[in-house]
Formats: structure tokens, sequence, C-alpha cells
């Protein structure tokens, strides 16, 4: 008889998706470009979106280290992060994810990344969340319900 899993049975790795999403913003860009000219204030929105979305990422990872447990979505989870940047919410890396998305291409003059972000935000919650926060369900019960229920997924 086969050991359960420990781990959540996330089907995507999520940086892949990003990158995913990062180049059919790219592609799209090349082959349908949107009929918008991107201003040079836009493309530095862009760009504060790309650092804000890194501190985001950052800030989740200290947060790790300090509880001591994986960052990785297929690893075993020893803890619930609830603090710093978690207080927000649930999922502040995939959310910096979605402001690179938004941003990398944005900062380089391309708003395929606007139209991404909501496929990219769907993806996420049934590829990645919906299965993590099942294994968190059961891994941690009560306690994991209890941070759901005061912490908003996204924002």
């Amino acid at each position: 008889m086969s050991e359960p899993k420990d781990h959540a049975d996330v089907k995507i790795h999520p940086p892949i998706l990003v990158v995913i999403h990062i180049v059919v913003a790219y592609v799209l860009g090349r082959l349908i470009p949107l009929p918008f000219a991107v201003s040079p204030l836009v493309e530095n929105i862009g760009f504060a979106f790309v650092v804000i979305g890194f501190l985001l990422g950052v800030g989740a990872l200290l947060e790790f280290r300090r509880a001591r447990t994986t960052l990785d979505p297929h690893g075993n989870v020893s803890e619930i992060v609830t603090g710093g940047i978690y207080r927000f919410s649930r999922n502040p890396i995939y959310l910096g994810f979605a402001l690179m998305i938004l941003g990398i291409p944005l900062n380089s003059g391309i708003y395929w990344g606007v139209v991404l972000v909501p496929v990219f935000i769907l993806f996420c919650t049934q590829l990645v969340i919906q299965h993590e926060e099942a294994y968190l369900e059961k891994k941690f019960g009560d306690v994991y319900t209890s941070y759901k229920s005061r912490v908003r997924r996204w924002l």
C-alpha cells in the first residue's frame, strides 16, 4: 500500500504558469498588436507593478523562512504562515506574479498583460490554489479554515 501524499496536488508549478502568460503576452503583442499607444507614464507604472510584485514575493519568502516551512507548492508544509504580508492576502506570491504579468509587458509597451491577468488568476486558482487549499484544510483543519475565513484569497 502506498503512502498518502503529504503535499498539495498542484497541476502546474506556478512560475511556469507565469512564464507561459508573459510569453503569450509578448507573442500576442507581436502577432496582434493592440491599437493603443503605451505612454512612458504607463510603461513606468508597469515597472512599478513589477517591483511591487517582486517585493510581495520577497515578503512572502521571508515569512516562510521565519516559519521554517517550505515555499514549494509540491512540498510538505509544516506550518501555516499567517504573519507579515499573509495578514492581508492568502496568496501574496501569486498576487505578485499577477502584477508581474501585468507589469513586464506594460513596461515593454504591450497591453496584452492587462488582458492576460484575469486568465492567469483563473488558471492559478483552478490549477494551483484550490489544490493547495484542499491540502491545507485536510492537514491543518480548523486552524486553516479560520485563517481562510479572516483573510482574502487575493486582496
